[in-house]
């Protein structure tokens, strides 16, 4: 590992100021992929600014019936909290979908939304990695690419996002809060992550030297929930997840949000399902129609094709459980 030198501010100004001032410097929260890159040689900043003190980890109600989530509330504890376990179930599940207890006691919100991808090519040195290295190729799209993405995708990078969370978030509305000394400005979750094109190596909106404080839920929805399909039952990135919210009256859909994970190199929100199902039939038949519709335009490359088969179904079958009331809490 590099040498690098270590800061903790004493609060938010101080923290963007030194990151501002250092235009090598990365925050670092609880770490858990920070500092794996760091020892992989990937990430390789001088200076490191540790946030972790920094007064960002309550969760507290918003006018009008949502939450605010700081940046450094840990994982674990934002998915045990009763208001989200109640009234935003599909979160809670989400993060519970996601690593093991030990790194979700030292993940946190911003960390989680800013994490990379588990593409085994970006993290191996001697592979082509246009994520990694702009510009070096993508081995990726002719090797094994049995995880990687089918929507979005360019011929620079096939890479996913691996964050479970950010797919709930995604189907939730959440907007992201982020600092800088330039202010404050709020960004819809849908929008905060990008999409490969020709730099992959972008991932973010983000500045540099913006600091992610916090995440705000919109008013929840009646019912929700998240599904994951996966190699083995627990600690594994999904091949295909689904994030919904559904409102079923007199049998028509009256309100619909739905995100993809494991689908994409960000959390897909599924617009082109949504205005099918939106004001249609809550029928078997018309959630398969919509998924078909989302994934239409699916790049495949034979290791991955059969996630189109598969998403197929995971929409279909989360949105049933949704409209017949056997989600659970």
């Amino acid at each position: 590992m590099r040498p690098f030198a270590y800061v903790k501010p004493i609060d938010v100004a101080a923290a963007v100021h030194a990151v501002a001032t250092e235009p090598a410097a990365k925050f670092i929260g609880g770490g858990t992929n920070l500092v794996d890159l760091m020892r992989e040689g990937i990430e390789r900043p001088d200076t490191v600014v540790d946030v972790s003190g920094l007064p960002l980890d309550e969760v507290a109600e918003l006018p009008g019936g949502g939450l605010r989530i700081g940046a450094l509330v840990r994982n674990s504890v934002l998915a045990a909290d009763p208001r989200i376990r109640t009234r935003y179930p599909v979160l809670s599940q989400a993060i519970l979908a996601g690593a093991s207890p030990q790194l979700r006691n030292m993940a946190t919100v911003g960390g989680n939304l800013l994490q990379r991808t588990r593409c085994p090519y970006f993290y191996d040195q001697a592979s082509a990695c246009n994520k990694r290295e702009p510009g070096g190729g993508c081995d990726a799209l002719g090797g094994f690419n049995r995880s990687h993405a089918i929507l979005g995708v360019s011929e620079s990078c096939i890479a996913t996002h691996p964050s479970d969370m950010c797919v709930a978030l995604a189907a939730l509305d959440a907007v992201v809060e982020v600092r800088s000394v330039r202010g404050t400005r709020r960004i819809p979750l849908a929008d905060f992550h990008l999409l490969p094109g020709d730099s992959p190596e972008i991932e973010t909106v983000l500045a540099a030297d913006e600091l992610v404080t916090a995440v705000e839920l919109p008013p929840a929805p009646a019912r929700s929930r998240y599904r994951k399909v996966r190699d083995r039952a627990s600690y594994a990135f999904a091949l295909v997840s689904v994030a919904a919210a559904l409102e079923v009256r007199d049998g028509t859909v009256t309100a619909v949000r739905l995100a993809l994970g494991g689908v994409a190199a960000k959390p897909w929100r599924a617009r082109e399902a949504e205005r099918i199902l939106l004001g249609g039939p809550a029928s078997e038949e018309e959630f398969l129609l919509a998924a078909d519709a989302e994934l239409a335009p699916a790049t495949v490359r034979p290791g991955n094709a059969f996630k189109v088969k598969l998403a197929r179904a995971t929409i279909a079958a989360t949105l049933r459980e949704l409209s017949t009331g056997e989600d659970a809490a």
